[in-house]
This record gives structure tokens, C-alpha cells and sequence, in this order.
């Protein structure tokens, strides 16, 4: 790629320090691989805006990240202009026609969870592209087939892959040779190894027909031939109709205000802006600040208020197409401090005792989220997925891409946890065209009506939580971009009743006093991806991408 390498690698370097954030003067790209932003930053030197590189972030993301990255899943887009307007894109999942309350239960009305993460059955109808050629459509300034160029070249050419990249490919060798009798290009003799180069002749192919005929050189003709006859090898059910009368859905953000910050998050069917608001809202009015970066009574406030949160969470929220969502309800002033009235400093509250109180509801860690900022200030934050790493392990044959596995996010059970303990209610059942309720919270800030931060991050269940740290990292403790993703993080999703705490998140004397108060803190692998960029008071833009991945600043 035509991008400058000296810029290009003076960022990358800074970026993978902790200390020190990116920093650059006019366009900014934060994603989870950096050909991915690489890709997006070229399209802003040519004279592409924000919408254009995310455009081209996404599709290059299907080839160089596949595990999360793809156009065989979907995802939500928040998109604020440089004249101030908002608005939020839908292209999440939707339900086959043929699906169904009860397909994932057996005679006996027990779970059969495995349906929902594996093969054919496991997908719901992939909204991606559908969801590219609309914000494309509306605000998109180059030509399509030049947005798509750097994601067809990769896809032909090939990539070096990382090792995090072997290490997920080796151990998901098992997966793809059950999934794809036919093989695929995940697979090969022998194990893969850093710096080998991965090839996908058939995902270029498809990529050159959607740069043909759009969203229908997708979901009409070859491609969709190449998915129905897919869903007949693997046993699902997704048929030609539903294809072709998938729409992307545009919706109005959810925003609200954090002291002399504007919030700007998704709407439902995601969860995340309604929860990452109510979170904000709750601890407004506590010295947080006072209390310090992840001390007793800052950790104990936070896990009291995400405890509530989640479950109301799994209680009233769902797609509003089919349900009604009490939003305003949950986000009036007087509801969130009655939610917080039995907090008790001296003890935890325990999760069996916080019921839904009324008025008058684990997705995958191998989502991603990328960050964009053009020289006029136009912001896109996106937040993609398949849910599990590799979705449904399926590969359409012939294709190239991954089928998801987002049908396991619906409440397969009303009240059985999913693959990530999350517990859903009746609002998240299965039905025909639902769109599965999501943790997704791809997030823009404004500062006295300015653009401010533009923030999100892979991580199931956890993106809420993790989105809510990264915030008040900046606002409540002063940290950089870099610093704000990167410091350690912990989390609690009401069920199970446990705090879930990174290395070094929770000092062992912070810990002692929390465990003697009732609270019990599980240890947890590094999750999450948090990407984010601040606009800093002299207009620089300064990125920081999450050191626990390959995630990557690119600007210029």
C-alpha cells in the first residue's frame, strides 16, 4: 500500500507502548490488525472520509482478521458528522424465516447449546455488507470499487501472519476440517507458522463481485447461490428470501449527558448504550475522582452499579422491532437512583436480591471494534462481530467467509445463561427477522459540543463494562488514550455473582477489604480491545489501540 512507512511505523512503535500515545495532525485509524488500519488511513489521504476508510477498515478486517472481522456477521456503526449530527446504523443479524422459539431445545425443553455456536443452524442472516453499501450510500465520497481495492489486494496477495494469528489458526484446525468437508483456507498440511503467508482466492472473488453489483453481488446471484447451497451441506436454514430482504436499519443514538460531556452510544437491539449510560449516570454524583484509579470504594461502586445494570439488561431489552423497550424509563434520573438506594458501602449486594423493580435484559471476546477520524472531523466507531472466534467455524464454500454464530445471542432458553454466562429473557427470544440483542457499544463523546473522544471494543458481555472504564479512565483520572485501553480492567454482569478481575486490576489490598465486605473476585484472562481516539484541546488527534491484541494506530 501506497501509505507513508516512516509515518506508518513511528505510530505502530508508540502505539504498542503503554506510556505513550499515537499522536497525529489531520486523519487517525484504530483497529485490531494494522493492515486493517492501514487500509483506512489510505483511503484518507486520498481524499476519503471517515465513512469511505471505515468502509474500507471493515472489508479489509474480513480478510486480514477473520476470526472476528467479516462479511458473513454484522454490527452497528454510530457516525458523527463534522457539523455535529448524529445517527446510528443497524446491520446486525437478523433471524432466518424458519426460525423459531424453540429450535435450539430438545424433547425434553433442555438446551442444546451446540446448535447455536456450530455449523449451518448456528447462523443468522449476515448483515455486513448490506450495512457498508448503505453508510456508503449516504455519506460515502469515493468511488466504491477504489474503497474495496486494498481488501481485494490482500485477499489476492496475501499476508504475513502474526502469532497470535498461528496460535488462533493452530488451535482452531480441528473446527474448520469438521465444518468444511470441502476444506478451506484456514487449513493446510502441516501448522502454521509466524510470518506465513495466508492467501483466499475464493474471498477475493467475492469481494470483486460486491465491488461489481454491491450489496446484490452479495446477497443475490453467485455468492448467495454459493450460501443457500451451504445451508444445505451444514443443516441450516437460511434461504434466498431471506437474503435478499435483509435491510440495514438506521436508528437514533442513544446519548445523554456526563457532566460537561455528551455521550453518544447505540440503541437497541443493542444493550450498550442504554447500559453504558445508565453506568455514567450512576456514579455522577460519587467522587470518583477522590477515590482514585480502581481503589476499594471505586471498584465497589462500579460493581454495584454494573450488577443492576445487567439485570435489567436481561430483563427488558430486545430488538425494538418486536418489543416494546422502556428506554426512557431506564434512563430517568429518578429510576437510577432508586435502582441505587439499597447500595451499602459496608457490604455487597448480593445478585439474587436485585430484581427488576419496575415502571408505571455471553456474547463472544472475537468481536472487534475500529475507530475513525478524518481531517474535518467526521467520526465513525463500529463495533463487528461473528460472536464466537470464527463464528460458526463454517466457511462458504466456494466463497471464502465465515458464517456467524449469532443465533446463540438470542435467549436460547429464557433464563439458561449463554455461551458467556449472559442470561436473557423472554424480550430476547427467537423469532422470524428478530434482531438478536447485543453488548455492542461503539460510543462518541462531545466536550461543550465538540468532538471529543470516539471510543469501543470487542468483548461479549464485557464491552459495556470495558467501554465504561476506558471513559472515566480519561475523564475521571486524566489518562491518555493509550493509557485509558490498556490499564487493566475488571468486571461484573450481575449472574454469575463475581467480580472478574485482570492481573493487577484489583491490588491484593483492595482485594482483602472487598472479599471482607462479601464480594468474590475470580480471576480472568486479559479480554477486551478497547481502540480510542481523543481530540486533544490544540485539535491533535491522539489514539490509543489495546496492547492485549495486534491492534494498531495508523495516521497521518
Amino acid at each position: 500500500m501506497k501509505i507513508n512507512l516512516l509515518i506508518s511505523s513511528f505510530i505502530l512503535s508508540l502505539t504498542l507502548s503503554a506510556q505513550s500515545p499515537a499522536l497525529s495532525p489531520n486523519g487517525m485509524v484504530v483497529s485490531a490488525h494494522p493492515l486493517a488500519s492501514e487500509a483506512g488511513i489510505e483511503i484518507l489521504k486520498e481524499g476519503g472520509n471517515a465513512i469511505d476508510a471505515a468502509v474500507a477498515v471493515q472489508f479489509a478486517l474480513a480478510v486480514v482478521y477473520p476470526n472476528a472481522g467479516n462479511i458473513g456477521g454484522g454490527g452497528f456503526m454510530v457516525y458523527r458528522s463534522t457539523e455535529g449530527k448524529t445517527t446510528a446504523l443497524d446491520y446486525r443479524e437478523t433471524a432466518p424465516q424458519k426460525a423459531h422459539r424453540d429450535m435450539y431445545l430438545d424433547e425434553n425443553g433442555n438446551a442444546i447449546t451446540d446448535k447455536s455456536l456450530y455449523g449451518g443452524l448456528a447462523a443468522g442472516v449476515p448483515g455486513t455488507v448490506a450495512g457498508m453499501a448503505e453508510a456508503h450510500r449516504k455519506y460515502g465520497k469515493l468511488s466504491w470499487d477504489k474503497i474495496l481495492a486494498p481488501a481485494i489486494k490482500l485477499a489476492e496477495n496475501g499476508f504475513g501472519l502474526t502469532d497470535m494469528q498461528v496460535d488462533e489458526l493452530n488451535k482452531n484446525k480441528d473446527y474448520f476440517i469438521r465444518y468444511n468437508s470441502n476444506g478451506c483456507a484456514f487449513v493446510k498440511d502441516t501448522e502454521w507458522s509466524k510470518g506465513d503467508i495466508l492467501k483466499q482466492p475464493d474471498l477475493a472473488k467475492t469481494l470483486k463481485l460486491i465491488t461489481k453489483k454491491g450489496s446484490k453481488g452479495f446477497y443475490q446471484g453467485e455468492v448467495a447461490d454459493m450460501i443457500i447451497a451451504e445451508m444445505k451441506r451444514s443443516n441450516g436454514i437460511i434461504s434466498s428470501d431471506d437474503l435478499k430482504n435483509y435491510k440495514a436499519i438506521w436508528r437514533i443514538p442513544i446519548s445523554a449527558d456526563y457532566k460537561n460531556y455528551k455521550v453518544i452510544s447505540m440503541p437497541p437491539p443493542s444493550s450498550g448504550g442504554i447500559a453504558l449510560i445508565t453506568l455514567l449516570k450512576t456514579i455522577e454524583k460519587y467522587p470518583v475522582s477522590q477515590w482514585g484509579f480502581q481503589q476499594d470504594s471505586t471498584v465497589q461502586l462500579i460493581v454495584e452499579a454494573e450488577r443492576r445494570a445487567y439485570a435489567d439488561r436481561a430483563e427488558y431489552l430486545g430488538d425494538p422491532d418486536f418489543i416494546k423497550v422502556p428506554q426512557k424509563e431506564l434512563l430517568e434520573a429518578n429510576y437510577i437512583v432508586r435502582r441505587m438506594a439499597d447500595i451499602n458501602f459496608a457490604q455487597a449486594t448480593p445478585s439474587s436480591e436485585i430484581k427488576p423493580i419496575g415502571f408505571t435484559p455471553y456474547e463472544s471476546d472475537q468481536t472487534t471494534h475500529y475507530c475513525i477520524v478524518d481531517k474535518d472531523r467526521n467520526a465513525v466507531s463500529v463495533t463487528t462481530t461473528l460472536n464466537g472466534s470464527y463464528g460458526s467455524k463454517v466457511v462458504v464454500d466456494g466463497a471464502g467467509f465465515l458464517l456467524n454464530n449469532e443465533m446463540d445471542d438470542f435467549s436460547v432458553k429464557p433464563g439458561v445463561p449463554n455461551l458467556y454466562g449472559l442470561v436473557g429473557g423472554e424480550a430476547n427470544s427467537i423469532a422470524p427477522n428478530k434482531r438478536m440483542l447485543s453488548s455492542m457499544t461503539p460510543t462518541i463523546l462531545e466536550k461543550e459540543g465538540k468532538l471529543y473522544m470516539v471510543v469501543g471494543t470487542p468483548g461479549g458481555s464485557t464491552i459495556i463494562t470495558s467501554v465504561f472504564q476506558a471513559i472515566i479512565n480519561n475523564i475521571e483520572y486524566g489518562f491518555d488514550a493509550q493509557k485509558s485501553v490498556s490499564v487493566p480492567r475488571f468486571h461484573h454482569q450481575w449472574l454469575p455473582d463475581e467480580v472478574q478481575a485482570e492481573d493487577g486490576a484489583i491490588t491484593d489490598e483492595v482485594r482483602l477489604r472487598l472479599e471482607s465486605k462479601g464480594y468474590k473476585i475470580v480471576p480472568r484472562k486479559p479480554y477486551g480491545r478497547v481502540e480510542a481516539i481523543i481530540i486533544k484541546a490544540d485539535g491533535t488527534l491522539e489514539g490509543g489501540a489495546d496492547s492485549r491484541g495486534d491492534d494498531a494506530v495508523a495516521g497521518y
